[in-house]
């Protein structure tokens, strides 16, 4: 009886082609989910960090030839999360940082740069009857904090960022002096509500800096400038809040907003006999109008290898 070799051929060989080739790649793992308790005495604390990394590198032979002898498992980039949060994270940014510069260290014949992403996400602790809880917590909202440390090369580039902060003021905004044409229905108004989800990226130009503190001050900028200064725009807005943000911190050099009007139509009563003296709105989720910006510090231009996934606004 002959016996047949089952086995798979596993050698490496080229799967040619006439008409294509590799022109980028990179491979990672997403969505690591990591959660950090500090037990330090008996009032616990809380870090809610979900992690991505990607490698670039020499890796187009994992494509093209079925070789992996540069390929870092993926799976292996998930432990290594894990492992970097053993003895602490610190901010979004300087995990990211550690992440980066931990994967050139381990293989500096691999890895020629790379894309390490932290997302954050608040936990507050819990008042009970008795004050708040020393070990127990509630998840905040929507919102998201954001750092995306990339490199090329050894050089690293930082930004920082925040999504689905959702704002909205009752008075204080107007949109009056806009062209005027056949398809125009919209009345000029002086006294309007005014709402937006802002999405929020700032480009440092260094890798020293106290993020949590520049977090905190263009948190505060953001929700300051919408909520104390008059509007005459949504746009208007965007620009007062980039500027300051910009005047405000020498560490940033870019800032990117992206801002959907939350359109809030005051509703017709007169069918039911009322009068709407501008309390009742029908709020319209979509469609909404969509408004980007990119302020730059004057004499500056925004890196390319720091934005290249970062999400486009412009």
């Amino acid at each position: 009886m002959t016996t047949v070799d089952t086995t798979p051929d596993t050698t490496p060989r080229e799967l040619p082609s006439e008409n294509a080739r590799m022109h980028a790649a990179s491979h990672g793992k997403g969505g690591v989910h990591l959660v950090r308790i500090d037990r330090d005495g008996p009032v616990h604390h809380i870090t809610d960090y979900t992690v991505s990394s990607a490698i670039r590198g020499d890796l187009d032979r994992i494509y093209t030839h079925g070789d992996n002898s540069t390929c870092v498992a993926t799976d292996t980039q998930k432990n290594i999360t894990f492992s970097l949060a053993r003895d602490g994270v610190g901010t979004p940014e300087e995990f990211a940082l550690k992440f980066g510069r931990f994967m050139f260290s381990e293989w500096p014949e691999i890895v020629t740069g790379g894309r390490w992403e932290v997302k954050k996400v608040d936990w507050d602790r819990i008042v009970g009857d008795h004050g708040p809880h020393d070990h127990s917590f509630v998840r905040s909202g929507k919102e998201e904090r954001y750092a995306v440390v990339q490199a090329e090369g050894k050089d690293f580039h930082i930004v920082s960022g925040l999504k689905e902060l959702t704002v909205l003021k009752s008075s204080g905004s107007s949109f009056v002096g806009y062209p005027k044409g056949t398809y125009t229905t919209l009345a000029e108004t002086t006294d309007r509500i005014m709402s937006t989800d802002v999405s929020a990226w700032w480009e440092y130009n260094t890798l020293e800096a106290d993020f949590d503190a520049i977090f905190d001050s263009v948190r505060h900028i953001i929700l300051t400038e919408f909520a104390e200064r008059f509007s005459m725009a949504l746009q208007n807005t965007m620009w007062a809040i980039s500027s300051r943000i910009i005047d405000t911190h020498p560490e940033i050099d870019t800032v990117r907003l992206q801002c959907p009007n939350n359109h809030h139509f005051v509703v017709d009563l007169s069918p039911f006999g009322q009068d709407n003296p501008n309390v009742v709105f029908y709020a319209a989720d979509r469609p909404f109008g969509d408004i980007t910006s990119e302020v730059v510090r004057t004499g500056t231009t925004p890196t390319p290898a720091a934005w290249t996934t970062i999400p486009s606004f412009t």
